[in-house]
């Protein structure tokens, strides 16, 4: 089962109006992430314009079919950062219930989680 890592591209960091980027935060950590991701199997990357967590900024989501899903934010665009969340969506890939143990969660995620949204019910 696809694991979808959501990285919002519009993200842009306390003082990112003061620096000279020519890209949001979010853009930045959003190539990171899909160049962490190439070729790995079980996850997949996409952007979205605003996961409404500006507060939080970077923010990504880790979904899948069936299984339990986390908003993670206040991210730094950096490598260690993307290949955590990358690494993360991998156990997450793995789990039945998309619950990954804490000793399992890679450093760089410890201290990023927002929320966490139970499965979608199968019938109505």
């Amino acid at each position: 089962m696809t694991t979808w890592i959501t990285t919002c591209d519009t993200c842009k960091r306390d003082g990112w109006d003061e620096g000279e980027m020519t890209q949001t935060d979010g853009e930045s950590l959003a190539d990171l992430i899909e160049a962490a991701a190439t070729g790995l199997s079980g996850v997949k990357t996409r952007r979205v314009s605003c996961l409404m967590g500006c507060k939080n900024a970077c923010n990504v989501t880790i979904q899948g079919h069936g299984k339990l899903s986390y908003t993670l934010g206040a991210f730094t665009p950096d490598p260690e950062s993307a290949s955590g969340i990358v690494a993360y969506a991998m156990a997450h890939a793995g789990s039945e219930t998309g619950q990954v143990p804490y000793r399992e969660w890679p450093q760089a995620i410890k201290g990023h989680f927002v929320t966490r949204h139970p499965p979608l019910p199968e019938d109505e």
